[in-house]
């Protein structure tokens, strides 16, 4: 029987979620003339160039395109065909790499406790926190990231999800800020102030200015900033109102930083853990869920 090569599935795998042959080749540790030689195989294989020139990037054909979710699936299917199955984990000596995707606040606040908890349960496991760059299910659906942990987006409906916590926004001063002084603070204090607030978009509005414009009342805004801590360092230094979730402080510096209670109501934050249903039933990711959810359940603001 003259069977296909199926490690031209892993090739053409990387190749489709790559887009690219140096990137594929990096992500397979290959050099760019052997993936370049796979490439050539796989046309002849499947009779189409799958990877086309487009001015300087490569581009997929729509053949490529129509076939890529279906490929990435087949070889997850593969691998845990492969993988010996396992009841239950010997977390001493259970060796793996998880992938979890999650915004800089979720880092700062429970990646330090997730680390140790991690260190002391499951001494092999390396912990890998990716930066959240945009906000969308294509690097679960690829296998790039084991979880999305964060505020649901439009994740797609195949994406599973569970909720860690509630959170909710705080208003943050410097020690000495009038504010600081005030056993509670009024709306008509808290407009009276400059405002920082943070955003990877550059949007000046957000929860907050929704319930002070339903009042009829709205805020200065002096500065936007990328993220929660470059907002606290410019409350830090300033006489600035700085508004970040309760969970971004349980890993900050309590003196040198005055928190309060917002004056108007807001929406709670619901932070869920995601991943793709591949992985359900996954031994190691059914602990990682597991013990993500755990820490966060401890540790989460009240």
């Amino acid at each position: 029987m003259n069977q296909p090569d199926l490690n031209l599935l892993i090739a053409l795998d990387a190749l489709l979620a790559e887009a690219s042959v140096a990137g594929a080749a990096r992500r397979l540790g290959l050099s760019e003339s052997a993936m370049s030689r796979t490439l050539s195989r796989l046309r002849s294989v499947t009779g189409d160039p799958l990877l086309v020139r487009a001015g300087r990037h490569m581009v997929l054909t729509p053949y490529a395109g129509a076939v890529r979710e279906r490929t990435r699936q087949t070889v997850f299917d593969a691998l845990a065909v492969l993988r010996p199955a396992a009841e239950k984990l010997d977390l001493t000596t259970y060796r793996r790499t998880f992938t979890l995707r999650a915004n800089d606040g979720f880092v700062e606040a429970f990646g330090p406790k997730l680390i140790v908890a991690a260190a002391q349960q499951a001494p092999q496991v390396r912990l890998c926190f990716a930066p959240k760059l945009a906000k969308n299910a294509a690097p679960l659906r690829e296998g790039q990231i084991d979880l999305e942990i964060g505020v649901l987006g439009d994740m797609g409906p195949e994406i599973r999800i569970q909720a860690l916590f509630r959170d909710r926004f705080v208003g943050v001063v410097r020690h000495g800020h009038p504010l600081a002084a005030r056993p509670e603070v009024s709306v008509e204090e808290y407009i009276a102030q400059g405002h920082v607030v943070a955003s990877r978009r550059g949007k000046a509005g957000g929860p907050v200015d929704e319930a002070l414009a339903a009042l009829g009342l709205e805020r200065h805004i002096a500065a936007v900033v990328p993220g929660f801590p470059a907002a606290l360092a410019v409350a830090q230094a300033s006489d600035l109102v700085a508004l970040v979730p309760a969970s971004f402080l349980i890993h900050q510096q309590a003196a040198r930083l005055h928190t309060f209670t917002l004056p108007v109501e807001t929406r709670p934050i619901t932070i869920s853990q995601m991943w793709h249903p591949r992985m359900e039933a996954d031994a190691g990711h059914r602990w990682l869920r597991e013990f993500v959810r755990d820490i966060c359940r401890k540790h989460a603001p009240a």
